[in-house]
C-alpha cells in the first residue's frame, strides 16, 4: 500500500474510531490521521501476533477492521494520557 493509502486508510480509520469513541479530543483532521495511521500499525502488529495476520491491501475488510481496531486502542490511550496530563 502506497503513501497515499497510508493517509487515506489513516484519516478514515481515525474519524471511524472518533466516532466510535465521541469525546472532547484536541486537535483536528492531522491528529485524525495520525492517531489512524499509527493505529492502523498497532493494529497490524496485534492482527499478527493473536491472529497470525498482517494488514492487506486497502480494499480488504481485516486491513479495516485491524486499522480501526488500533486507532480506536491508540485514541484510548491518548486519552489517558491527555486526560491526565490537564489535570495535573
Amino acid at each position: 500500500m502506497g503513501i497515499l493509502g497510508w493517509i487515506v486508510l489513516g484519516l478514515l480509520a481515525g474519524a471511524i474510531a472518533k466516532a466510535i469513541m465521541p469525546g472532547k479530543d484536541p486537535g483536528g483532521i492531522i491528529i485524525t490521521m495520525l492517531i489512524g495511521i499509527v493505529g492502523a500499525i498497532l493494529g497490524g502488529f496485534i492482527g499478527s501476533a493473536v491472529f497470525g495476520t498482517d494488514l492487506g491491501s486497502f480494499f480488504e475488510i481485516r486491513t479495516w477492521l485491524l486499522a480501526i481496531v488500533g486507532a480506536l486502542i491508540l485514541l484510548g490511550i491518548y486519552r489517558l494520557v491527555t486526560g491526565r496530563r490537564s489535570h495535573a
